[in-house]
């Protein structure tokens, strides 16, 4: 008995060490502890202020370049299998509703190679579906299974790409979700607690980032029409136009670029901001070792030509290539540290698959964050101070036994919350007050089974025993039932619903260590102090 006791006393001892140092660490002084305090204990949107972002991806930008690329698939695929045509387009759906329909045009094929036609687009273009519309015309439509296949990726890759822009900059308590269905709105829920500059957040999060390094053909030209009067009216093939960011009063240009890049964003392994020539910030960029390769042979073969560094469909430079460039190269032209910064982390991050639009944007202000925690303090300190006097009344020691539990069961679940990693948010507070509730629970009903034992004419001992023992099936069965609507409420739930659950769930596990196993403990501490254990304070 003593030695089982024993025992009990170093794993409580040991769980309530434990807390401890999760919860404050280990503080050196007053402002090393409320240091501790605030990194180890995390608060949510609601509770330390920030952003409350919607944003809206685009998903037919992804469309338009699936469209794209299947054109060009095509067009080598019929120029190998010698099919005429006279010209190869798409539509160019402007609404994430319209992007499912997008349409590939053939136009002018002659009537006696519609078999050979259909052969190459069933062999090149699995994804699509051939429908006749004359007798030389023919249109090409997404499967629906690809379609919503395109659309569903394309928001999950976003939802990446925004999430590593926001670890990036050290925002690791944030929250990036998809909201509402991926085939109808499109929508990601962005949660920033503590953000203090929501406009430079959404900027990095609205910007693609794809980067693109093409061969120049020609150029500037002052207009597209400059550009197309010098060829004849026709571009030459495999080229393209390809506007000049704004620089100044210099207004726009235009370059004559090759339609295929020599290198993408794919093909970078880091980017940083740092100083050049002259002190001025520029972005620098580090290759992947095939890309380098690739690069290296390029630029070998193209000394004394243009190479044209594309941001997101604008040229920024158009520098001539003075030597062999094989893993590294700069952009330039960034205004401050902050810009380059910016571009450097997300170039790291990769680009969107498509445009994000904004379509809400709240903040929470500090003060309503912390007048939160304030009335979620008063009503949890409050609640449990009229339990513990209830108690306290009604079951007199035993009272002080259910107290003692209930107060190491909050010391719990904070310090559980903070090893975890766990973001406390309102509803989160409720989630600990309702604990509360489930803790004072379980004792009820291990004190009243114990009274009934009492009753029946057992001795306080086996009457202890009996109560704790025919009482935890019970315990388990509500906390069973809890834990799996917590679970329904996680995996359905929206951030600050599964904050609660998270929570409860944290509460309901530490609550079994508190009412059974602790509780059962201190009486046995009590009983084992007395010769002859001839009554209970309950």
């Amino acid at each position: 008995m003593i030695k089982n006791l024993k025992v009990k006393a170093v794993i409580i001892v040991a769980v309530i060490l434990l807390c401890i140092y999760g919860i404050i660490g280990f503080p050196t002084s007053k402002a090393k502890l409320a240091e501790n305090l605030s990194e180890n204990i995390r608060l949510g949107l609601d509770l330390k202020g920030g952003s409350h972002l919607v944003l809206q991806v685009q998903v037919q930008d992804a469309f338009k370049v699936e469209a794209d690329q299947a054109i060009e698939r095509l067009k080598e695929a019929l120029r190998r299998a010698g099919v005429q045509y006279a010209s190869v387009d798409r539509s160019d759906p402007t609404s994430i509703q319209e992007a499912d329909h997008i349409q590939i045009n053939i136009r002018g094929v002659q009537t006696i190679q519609s078999g050979t036609l259909r052969s190459t687009v069933a062999e090149s273009l699995p994804s699509w579906n051939l429908a006749p519309v004359s007798s030389t015309d023919y249109r090409l439509t997404l499967k629906q299974t690809e379609a919503l296949k395109l659309r569903q990726d394309t928001v999950t890759q976003s939802i990446h790409t925004i999430e590593r822009r926001i670890n990036g900059l050290g925002l690791a308590e944030s929250a990036v979700q998809q909201r509402g269905r991926a085939d109808a709105e499109a929508e990601i829920l962005v949660q920033l607690p503590g953000v203090d500059d929501p406009a430079r957040i959404r900027q990095i999060l609205q910007t693609t980032a794809m980067l693109e390094l093409y061969e120049v053909k020609d150029g500037p030209f002052g207009t597209q029409q400059d550009a197309l009067a010098k060829h004849g009216g026709v571009l030459p093939l495999n080229t393209k136009l390809v506007r000049a960011a704004p620089r100044g009063e210099s207004g726009d240009g235009w370059y004559l670029l090759t339609r295929t890049p020599v290198i993408t964003g794919r093909d970078l392994r880091d980017s940083r901001a740092a100083q050049g020539e002259f002190g001025r910030w520029e972005t620098t960029f580090v290759l992947t070792q095939d890309a380098a390769r690739r690069f290296g042979r390029f630029t070998e073969q193209q000394i004394g030509n243009r190479l044209a560094i594309v941001l997101d469909n604008q040229v920024l430079s158009a520098p001539t290539i003075q030597n062999r460039i094989e893993d590294s190269g700069r952009i330039t032209g960034a205004a401050s540290q902050q810009e380059a910064a910016d571009l450097a982390l997300n170039l790291r991050a990769g680009s969107l698959p498509a445009g994000i639009v904004p379509l809400q944007e709240q903040t929470v202000g500090p003060s309503l964050g912390a007048d939160s925690i304030r009335q979620g303090i008063i009503a949890g300190l409050a609640g449990l101070f009229v339990i513990i006097a209830i108690m306290l009344f009604y079951y007199r020691g035993a009272g002080v036994n259910a107290t003692l539990a209930l107060l190491l069961n909050a010391v719990m679940l904070i310090a559980a919350m903070a090893w975890l990693g766990a973001t406390l948010t309102l509803p989160g507070i409720a989630g600990v007050i309702l604990t509360i509730g489930m803790a004072v629970d379980s004792n009820i009903l291990i004190f009243e089974r114990i009274r009934e034992e009492l009753r029946a004419g057992k001795a306080v001992v086996a009457a202890m025993e009996a109560g704790f023992s025919r009482a935890f099936l019970t315990i388990i069965d509500t906390h069973v039932t809890t834990v799996i609507s917590c679970a329904f409420l996680f995996i359905f739930g929206s951030g600050p619903v599964k904050g609660f659950a998270v929570t409860l769930v944290i509460g309901l596990a530490a609550n079994l260590f508190t009412a059974v196993f602790f509780s059962k403990s201190l009486f046995e501490f009590k009983f084992s102090r007395q010769r002859q254990v001839t009554s209970l304070s309950i």
